[in-house]
């Protein structure tokens, strides 16, 4: 029997959904809700009949909820609240406790909250929705997909530090890696797309406001650039990524500052931003860059360097490389992005075609390149919708 599942996707001030005809796959509505707590909060949404793009009031994800409850059943795509039989929700750090989408619980809901000290831009905004849903679809079962859950397949080589054993024992400090629904999609549709033999050591490329590169071997994650946290990594659009840790107790003395500072400058004020002084949004950066502006073009440099580090080093964990796959925001989109990350990897067999590229198509590498090219646009929502019908055919 056909079922109605609404997937959740709660960034620190968005909320994006789908909503799903189950296990048909069906989409019947999909929309978000941006920029909430500001003056520009806009609701949008999108049928295979109409679409409608509103500028809403919107101070918090509690308020984007209940209008997004209001579009599913003005749409006529929801005649009753009752008709939504699930609601999947993605939330970023599940830690150690984790390696599977689960039913939610006051157990579940207390440990993302524990857990928000290492996810503070996406744990507090995911259990917000996912409390929020509670509310007003309380009759609907609630399944939780986290971040890290698909790169439980790491082995302990790659995701140990070099810290005292006991810390791992004790608080469980190791690599988990993010963006999980994205990389596990686009992984698969390159196999679907491509076969299994030409993808067997494939890197996936999430580059958004928040970026990491995935290794993956046979279908399976063996290592991705996020750590601990989601601050680990390559550059993105306001966190630092990857920085000698002894630069955090010095900025700490010679700025006065404690810990909870020092975080948020590093999740909120570095990486694009940080190096641009412009923005976070590559978009207005590249045309800084473009108009001569040497701090941006800087920025560029230094975030596509540190992506091409990433896939360096993820080749010897791949004993070379079959496909490379770019997808998310930034490697959706930009071109010049993925033309630059390229440009230095022709020794990996990595050429592309550059008309292809600037026209966003599926494979953009050129005729003669030993390694296939693709631009992928992902759908973490479909994972989350298929996580539901999972965990609750299994209750």
């Amino acid at each position: 029997m056909s079922k109605k599942i609404l997937a959740i996707n709660s960034g620190s001030s968005s909320i994006k959904f789908k909503l799903y005809l189950m296990p048909e796959e069906k989409l019947l509505i999909s929309g978000s809700a941006e920029n909430l707590g500001s003056s520009t909060s806009q609701l949008s949404y999108k049928t295979d009949k109409t679409s409608e793009t509103r500028q809403v009031p919107l101070k918090n994800h509690s308020e984007a909820i209940d209008q997004i409850i209001d579009i599913l059943m003005s749409s006529g795509v929801v005649k009753d609240k009752s008709e939504i039989y699930g609601v999947g929700h993605r939330i970023s750090h599940g830690g150690s406790y984790y390696t599977h989408a689960v039913a939610v619980t006051p157990e579940v809901e207390k440990r993302i909250d524990e857990l928000k000290v290492l996810s503070p831009l996406h744990n507090p905004n995911g259990l917000a929705g996912n409390k929020a849903f509670e509310k007003f679809l309380p009759d609907a079962k609630e399944v939780v997909t986290f971040d890290n859950s698909f790169h439980h397949t790491i082995p302990k080589k790659a995701y140990m530090y070099a810290l005292p054993y006991e810390f791992y024992e004790k608080y469980q400090i190791r690599r988990y890696g993010f963006h999980a629904p994205s990389h596990q999609y686009v992984s698969e549709k390159a196999r679907e797309l491509f076969g299994k033999e030409k993808t067997r050591r494939m890197i996936t490329c999430h580059l958004g406001n928040g970026s990491s590169i995935s290794a993956i071997l046979d279908g399976k994650s063996v290592n991705s650039s996020m750590g601990f946290t989601p601050l680990a990594g390559v550059v993105m659009g306001t966190r630092c990524g990857d920085i000698d840790p002894e630069i955090i107790p010095f900025l700490e003395e010679k700025l006065n500052i404690d810990s909870h500072e020092i975080r948020r400058i590093m999740n909120e004020d570095s990486g694009l931003k940080g190096l641009s002084g412009i923005s976070n949004d590559e978009r207005e950066i590249e045309s800084a860059a473009k108009n001569g502006n040497e701090r941006a073009q800087l920025a560029l440099d230094v975030f596509v360097h540190s992506i091409q580090q990433y896939i360096g080093a993820y080749t010897t964990d791949l004993d070379g490389l079959d496909t490379l796959v770019f997808t998310a925001g930034i490697g959706e989109h930009a071109a010049y992005i993925r033309s630059q990350i390229c440009k230095n990897l022709d020794y990996l067999g990595v050429k592309i075609d550059e008309e292809k590229n600037k026209n966003n198509e599926l494979s953009i590498e050129a005729a003669d390149s030993k390694v296939k090219v693709a631009v992928i646009p992902t759908n973490e929502e479909i994972i989350i919708a298929r996580d539901v019908m999972k965990v609750t055919q299994q209750q």
